[in-house]
């Protein structure tokens, strides 16, 4: 291998890290010991970039490759000088980049990154893993290192050593003579030396690399001269059969897809002919990224055409709901030229879009079915993203319903473990409608006085407490012929299930024979409430507030409020248990102040159990102190 550089130009300059950068560095050196190998994987890794980078620019600029057309990775070592070098003749960094990319993270989800690191060094390794370490793993195993790189394009003058011990600060100079791409030279510590010897770095590269696409090189043993050999396959791990691909290739080239380096929980492998022709690799990651809900955040696959990388983060070709899918699609169809305005017009990206998605929600369902823990690792994970399928994606709705979780009354504890295909299963004889109830919480929904009625019956109720629950059942009228029925809202009308006891004491019957009692309550609410009515959801609280069925939620209300929007007005229904106590109370007092602070008291609890809050909590306090003072004398 040639040297990257002959002499230095002058130019020297002094640079300080990001503070970020500095302490991730920090955290790798001390944190990720155990892992001091996946530094070459990295490395390698970003070599193959710089080469796709360059084979994709040479498209519209051939004379870039002209001088040397063949893209290849070599890895050197010296024994006595305990270096190791890995360079690639890819498209290479100007003087500018290697500043801006060499020390800064400009990568979304840094500031989170940082909130959630805890000091332990296990906890906070998994946690640079699921961030991507890339570069700067290079000083788990080096106390110095060296990158030597000369833009494609630049004359052999224009080349840039950047330099720096990790200490936090980076010297950048020019360089009079440097050859195209990027050499990182690693200063190996003195417990690193091992990765200066020639059979362990084979065995990693065949370990963590063989899937990469171009040859990686290395000296021939015994060679004196510049003799070199391949050490990996260079074949495109996609382009293989997967009957020739096993478990570990597949996890490794996650990894190297994703930069992470966690195992993934599943993943597709597919190759399509006919109409049309395209191979695709499609990874569920085992966590999801610290940008999931960031709007800005990268997302997408790679895009390959026919083997040549297109671009990265390729957002055409699956919808948003499935934004943390990772992996490549490789086209036989689409032009080398394409570019993500084409990709946004063409017919045939919409065909592969379809045919990717149907392609995922097969695999999740595979895995739900399959792997059941893997599946409720997943959820817990993405739950609340595969969620905004229900709305987005009309079409394939009928294929998302049945990878949906759900906390339940028929469960212990909140975790989302009952799938709508349990719950038809458990329905009771005579049982017509899901039941489900939203609150703030999983919590809240268990305790919620909605559903008192249903769970004496024996009814089981999902329960919901996520902020896009909401949304989410706006978009759903049934599932497997049973229609979904919100119990907050409208009339709780359980036919079949209804007590038998009941049946000699109907509602109409009930309402008539307190007709007073209920004009006396609404006359003393005024237009807090649309009416008042006696309950059949209701066994141990004395009053609950109901909504029309297309009545606005307290919860969407208060999204709504925060994003600047002013909700329509809407009145609830004010709904009496006649059984409870203090609705009994309440109907022997005489009218007056006492029964309007009565009222006005459960009026508040009922607002209370329905969002959370009330609109004035010290004038709540003070009626519920006067009438507690009264009790008491």
């Amino acid at each position: 291998m040639t040297n990257a550089t002959e002499n230095a130009a002058g130019n020297a300059a002094r640079h300080g890290f990001q503070a970020e950068v500095r302490e991730l560095l920090r955290l790798m050196i001390h944190s990720l010991y155990s892992h001091r190998e996946i530094f070459l994987r990295e490395l390698i890794s970003n070599a193959s970039d710089a080469n796709d980078k360059l084979r994709f620019v040479a498209l519209a600029q051939p004379a870039l490759l002209a001088d040397e057309p063949e893209l290849k990775i070599w890895i050197d070592y010296d024994k006595d000088a305990a270096t190791l070098t890995i360079r690639d003749n890819g498209i290479g960094m100007t003087r500018d980049e290697a500043v801006a990319h060499l020390g800064t993270i400009a990568k979304s989800g840094t500031a989170e990154f940082f909130q959630r690191l805890t000091g332990d060094q296990q906890k906070d390794s998994a946690l640079i893993g699921q961030f991507g370490v890339g570069f700067y793993s290079a000083f788990i195993v080096a106390d110095e290192v060296e990158v030597l790189s000369r833009k494609a394009g630049e004359p052999a003058s224009a080349g840039v050593r950047w330099a720096s011990k990790a200490d936090g600060e980076f010297t950048v100079e020019d360089l009079e003579r440097a050859d195209r791409g990027t050499a990182v030279v690693l200063h190996l510590k003195d417990d690193a030396k091992e990765f200066a010897d020639p059979w362990r770095l084979r065995s990693l590269v065949t370990r963590y690399s063989d899937h990469i696409g171009f040859p990686v090189l290395m000296r021939k043993e015994g060679e004196a001269g510049l003799d070199w050999e391949p050490v990996n396959q260079a074949k495109a791990l996609w382009t293989r059969p997967r009957s020739e691909i096993g478990d570990e290739e597949y996890q490794e080239f996650y990894r190297h897809v994703a930069h992470d380096f966690a195992e993934p929980l599943a993943w597709s492998h597919n190759k399509v002919e006919g109409k049309r022709e395209y191979t695709s690799l499609l990874y569920v990651p085992g966590r999801a990224p610290f940008d999931l809900w960031q709007r800005d955040a990268t997302r997408g696959l790679k895009l390959y055409v026919r083997r040549v990388f297109i671009m990265d983060d390729a957002v055409q070709f699956l919808p948003l709901y499935l934004r943390f899918i990772r992996g490549i699609v490789d086209s036989n169809d689409l032009p080398l030229n394409v570019s993500r305005e084409l990709l946004q017009r063409d017919a045939e990206v919409e065909a592969m879009r379809a045919a990717l998605t149907r392609r995922v929600l097969d695999m999740l369902a595979k895995l739900a079915k399959d792997e059941p823990e893997k599946y409720a690792a997943f959820w817990k994970e993405f739950g609340n993203v595969i969620k905004e399928g229900i709305a987005e994606d009309a079409g394939n709705r009928e294929r998302i319903l049945p990878l949906l979780r759900f906390a339940s009354t028929h469960d212990e504890g909140n975790e989302p473990k009952t799938a709508l295909a349990d719950y038809v299963a458990r329905m009771k004889e005579g049982q017509a409608k899901i039941y489900y109830v939203i609150a703030e919480t999983v919590d809240a929904a268990r305790g919620s006085p909605y559903i008192e009625k249903l769970r004496e019956r024996g009814v089981e109720v999902l329960l919901m407490g996520d902020r896009v629950d909401e949304w989410v059942m706006g978009q759903v009228r049934e599932f497997d012929g049973k229609q979904f029925k919100d119990a907050a809202r409208g009339d709780l009308d359980l036919g079949a299930l209804a007590d038998p006891a009941d049946a000699g004491t109907p509602t109409d019957e009930a309402a008539k024979q307190n007709e007073g009692l209920l004009k006396r309550i609404k006359d003393a609410l005024g237009e807090r409430v649309a009416e008042v009515r006696v309950s059949t959801r209701l066994t141990d609280s004395p009053a609950c507030l109901v909504l029309a069925e297309h009545d606005l939620s307290s919860q969407l209300r208060k999204i709504l409020a925060a994003t600047g929007q002013t909700p329509p007005e809407g009145k609830p229904v004010f709904e009496l248990n006649l059984a409870h106590p203090l609705v009994q109370r309440l109907d022997t007092t005489a009218a007056g102040s006492d029964f309007d602070e009565l009222a006005l008291l459960l009026f508040d609890q009922a607002r209370l159990a329905e969002s959370g809050s009330i609109a004035n909590p010290g004038e709540f306090v003070r009626r519920l102190n006067r009438l507690l003072g009264q009790l008491m004398r």
